[in-house]
């Protein structure tokens, strides 16, 4: 269903030139920790784990088919989460399937010949199993300006995490960026690349926006478009209830940088940005038909792109009462 009220394409402070890099460091931390952290009864996972679990439910088992490229990762945001999340699932579903696998080759052992006894270690190994068949994806983190110091810390609590120490314009990205990751965090497995834009999307106006999926149709085999918002009543509420979320939670998080106390508690900068630029976000949000509709605009491209291309939508409820996070993404068959 459209949404009735018009899309805005207000400006956000936090992108802009004149707002202090210490102040939207800040800002950025406080995006990732509501991101990521569950905030019990409101919460019953973080946002992360709830968009991490759509991912898995929306491409089934060929998730496992592709590379997950994050455009516009920031200071990193979700994606370290969600590769967490992602690949925690599949490792214990591949136990699992081990285990089971194992359960029903000792059954029928023994019914082959009651005299043989199944060892369970002399058929080999979770270790072993893996090496043949990792069950892990890979995440790569990717921006216009990037920054390298907090990707190489996330990227150091994880063989599946990479990133390319290089801009990366998601308009027209390069076509050898497999290759351009940072070789202390290789890509040993590439696979199909699929796009990621988390809490992002909404940031491109028109024009650019039709550049982005452009590039985003011509080169990858899927993508994924996840907001934390949308453009009704709900997300304008849910965007003012952030401030005095942060005012009794930061505190906690954030105890020991003064600075980031000082410009909330004392001079409340950083609460006001977040819940102005939230405001502003859920004006600039889209829903599935005005993306459908920017694909059809964008010029160069095959009128009939659509054959092979599968695209679903949906919503989920990540924060009680109308906090509701939505999704747009398209998989290319084959």
């Amino acid at each position: 269903m459209a949404s009735r009220i018009p899309r805005i394409h207000f400006y956000e402070i936090d992108d802009q030139s004149w707002f202090p890099s210490f102040l939207r460091e800040k800002v950025q931390a406080c995006l990732t920790l509501l991101w990521v952290k569950r905030f019990p009864p409101f919460q019953s996972s973080s946002p992360a784990t709830l968009i991490a679990n759509a991912l898995r439910s929306l491409l089934g088992p060929t998730i496992k088919d592709y590379t997950f490229i994050d455009f516009c990762s920031g200071a990193g945001g979700p994606t370290p989460y969600f590769e967490r999340e992602v690949n925690r699932a599949l490792e214990l579903q591949s136990i699992q399937q081990y285990h089971n696998q194992n359960a029903d080759t000792a059954t029928r052992a023994r019914r082959k010949d009651a005299s043989i006894t199944y060892d369970n270690h002399s058929n080999g190994n979770l270790a072993s199993s893996s090496s043949t068949s990792d069950p892990t994806v890979d995440f790569i983190l990717t921006d216009l300006h990037p920054h390298i110091p907090s990707w190489r810390l996330a990227c150091s609590h994880s063989p599946n995490l990479h990133y390319v120490p290089h801009p990366i314009d998601a308009s027209a990205s390069p076509t050898n960026l497999f290759s351009l990751i940072h070789p202390s965090h290789p890509l040993p497995h590439p696979r199909k690349p699929f796009r990621l834009f988390s809490l992002a999307f909404h940031h491109f106006p028109d024009p650019l926006a039709r550049a982005v999926l452009k590039d985003t149709l011509s080169t990858s085999s899927g993508f994924a478009i996840f907001e934390l918002q949308s453009r009704d009543l709900a997300s304008l509420l849910t965007a003012l209830l952030l401030g005095p979320a942060l005012w009794g939670t930061s505190w906690y998080y954030f105890w020991g940088d003064w600075v980031h106390l000082f410009w909330t508690y004392v001079v409340p900068v950083i609460p006001t940005v977040v819940v102005l630029d939230g405001l502003v976000s859920a004006l600039r949000t889209r829903g599935r038909g005005e993306i459908l509709r920017l694909m059809d605009e964008v010029e160069g491209v095959d009128e009939g792109w659509r054959v092979g291309w599968r695209f679903e939508s949906g919503k989920g409820l990540h924060t009680w009462p109308v906090g509701e996070a939505n999704w747009f993404v398209g998989v290319k068959d084959g």
